[in-house]
């Protein structure tokens, strides 16, 4: 009997290695489903791209475990390898927002079904000067926040666990003078923040003005936080991101396919929750409908 090739790349470290104790189920259920499986845990930064880039080519189905990490360079490697296959994903991480975002549960075994008996859909993903991400890329004041904030401050408290956490360096922000230009707009300003987005969530939080946004719509989410000049500019932001809504005024938020960034100075960006290099010109376009990720079946 013929059976499919299956790759499955995991981080076992990921989510305080919750993977380990489910490990062999996993790959029970890609063997039920009629896979052969090739299980490879990563061994350092980026050896999930690598993995893919050379050896994706020969499999009929990816499935990569892990955090928003690993799942960044797998998608990354299954776009520079130019793989034309499914990729299915089990969470494993602490903010886990795309997967959320595509209705993939956290149950890591529910999630290893769906992996390999669920239905494809096609996803937009982004380009931020040449280099792949998954669902957002962002600078300024709230870029390590949504990582290092408490989880049970941010469960209790929602968006304002964020500012909470900012505010704490309130006296110290970092202003970023920046030109921005999207499809429709351009805005010139001091920015303590921008995000460019395709999920519902960031940080584990609902983004502002997000409750139309589609993953394969081919447009981004654009968020941008004025400097405040005073204490009332403060206090109205902090409003803003309390109730998540956008004032436009000095939390701008706005839909756009491509979006050019102009620094005065070069910036440090977060690309899917890591680090992704300074620039002082970034361009960001979105992949319409890129690649094919394995969400539960509607049946």
């Amino acid at each position: 009997m013929f059976r499919k090739k299956c790759l499955f790349v995991f981080n076992p470290h990921s989510g305080k290695e919750q993977i380990k104790p489910k490990l062999l189920q996993i790959i029970d259920t890609f063997t039920k489903a009629g896979y052969d499986v090739t299980a490879y845990p990563t061994q350092a930064r980026e050896d999930a791209y690598h993995k893919v880039v050379e050896d994706g080519n020969v499999y009929d189905h990816i499935i990569c475990s892990g955090g928003d990490g690993t799942l960044d360079e797998t998608v990354s490697g299954i776009i520079k390898a130019n793989i034309d296959t499914n990729l299915g994903y089990i969470p494993a991480g602490s903010t886990n927002d795309f997967a959320h975002s595509l209705g993939i549960p956290k149950d890591m075994l529910k999630a290893a079904d769906i992996a390999v008996n669920g239905e494809p859909i096609l996803v937009d993903v982004g380009e931020l000067n040449g280099k792949t991400f998954v669902y957002v890329a962002a600078f300024g004041i709230f870029t390590d926040v949504s990582y290092q904030t408490d989880q049970g401050l941010k469960n209790m408290l929602g968006h304002a666990a964020y500012i909470l956490e900012g505010a704490k360096s309130l006296n110290r922000v970092k202003t970023y003078d920046v030109k921005v230009t999207t499809d429709d707009e351009i805005y010139s300003g001091e920015w303590i923040y921008g995000m460019v987005s395709n999920s519902k969530y960031v940080g584990g939080m609902k983004i502002l003005n997000g409750r139309h946004t589609e993953l394969d719509d081919g447009v981004f989410e654009m968020t941008l936080i004025k400097a405040p000049k005073n204490p009332i500019d403060w206090n109205e932001t902090l409003g803003c991101l309390v109730i998540g809504e956008a004032d436009g005024r000095n939390v701008i938020t706005a839909r756009t396919s491509k979006i050019t960034f102009e620094f005065e100075n070069a910036a440090p960006w977060t690309i899917d929750g890591e680090f992704g290099g300074e620039y002082k010109e970034v361009t960001i376009r979105n992949l319409a409908r890129k690649i094919a990720v394995m969400v539960k079946a509607k049946r």
